[in-house]
């Protein structure tokens, strides 16, 4: 088969990233307009600052993603976005500027799921190797797939409350660090002691509840302040991290030992976690797993994982019309 070169548009959330792909490995380009410094002053995401940033990112976002690639669209095979799932108003912005560059320059229009795009971001620096299993760890998901083959996902354990990321977040509001927490509880983490026990949620099967242990965290933290005690915030970032770590690993190499499985992928924003993946890397070693987390710059949102997730879309001749929509849930 000839080249194929896709144009990806991720909006997902709050970056407005926008990629060029060809054959799903070769990254021509892959740009990306951060809200964070927007989004730092309310705590967390607001849906509608960010709807509002990526109409007036969108445009230059796909001008220097084709420039930086140095192509224009004449050159691409079709036009691939995050159909969900997703903030609503953030995905519609994406999917309407990826309607409207498939129709002005009539290119064939792919809908990408938004975890998909998180899997294949591996599948980037080393092609993927079936049957793996992808461990799916981000602000608004917490999954366990396994693959067989291309776009064939069989979900065997997801988030029932809180996903990872967001309980990082909250915790990290708690202990008044500033968001994005993640990379901040794990920075602070590193500097404490697991001394105050919270709890290691763990359900029956492969699927995660975190809510509880934010909850502990914030009672335990009420309750010695209402003692007139305190806590070193080192001490309770690491002790959040640890029953988190526990509570993944367990549930992933469990997994990977009942579906005899030798290969994990490691994806989505909390895959940047240094003491996740430290702790990941050690236990594959001992296990003999061949373990693989994709660069940094991939396990946030960007749009080269969808780019690479739409190539095997494209091969098997996914479309999507111009009725095309963002949806807000959506089944893997």
């Amino acid at each position: 088969m000839n080249d194929i070169t896709i144009l990806a548009v991720e909006t997902s959330c709050d970056e407005t990233a926008v990629s060029v792909v060809r054959n799903g490995r070769e990254v021509l380009s892959n740009s990306v307009n951060s809200q964070i410094e927007s989004h730092k002053r309310f705590g967390g995401v607001v849906p509608e600052v960010a709807s509002r940033h990526h109409v007036e990112n969108i445009t230059t976002v796909i001008a220097d993603a084709l420039k930086t690639a140095d192509i224009t669209m004449a050159d691409i095979d079709a036009v691939a976005v995050t159909e969900g799932p997703g903030l609503i108003g953030a995905l519609l912005v994406g999917i309407n500027a990826a309607k409207a560059l498939a129709l002005s320059h009539q290119k064939p229009l792919i809908p990408v799921h938004h975890i998909a795009g998180h899997i294949y971001a591996n599948h980037i620096e080393e092609p993927l190797k079936f049957p793996l299993l992808a461990l799916i760890v981000s602000g608004g998901h917490t999954e366990l797939v396994i693959m067989r083959d291309h776009l064939n996902f069989e979900v065997i354990g997801e988030t029932r409350d809180d996903a990872v990321g967001e309980a990082y977040d909250k915790v990290a509001r708690t202990i008044n660090l500033p968001y994005p927490g993640g990379p901040h509880v794990d920075r602070l983490a590193a500097e404490g002691q697991d001394s105050l026990n919270f709890p290691r949620p763990v359900l029956e099967g492969y699927d995660f509840s975190f809510s509880g242990l934010k909850s502990a965290v914030i009672n335990t933290l009420h309750n010695k302040a209402q003692k007139g005690e305190t806590v070193p915030p080192e001490d309770v970032a690491a002790s959040f991290q640890a029953s988190v770590i526990d509570v993944l690993t367990q549930k992933t190499f469990e997994a990977l030992e009942e579906y005899h499985i030798e290969e994990l992928i490691v994806c989505g924003g909390v895959a940047a976690n240094k003491g996740l993946r430290a702790r990941l890397d050690a236990m594959a070693k001992e296990r003999d797993i061949n373990l693989r987390i994709p660069p940094l710059n991939l396990c946030t949102d960007n749009a080269a994982m969808i780019g690479a997730a739409a190539y095997y879309y494209y091969v098997k001749n996914v479309r999507a019309d111009l009725n095309l929509n963002g949806k807000s849930t959506l089944d893997l």
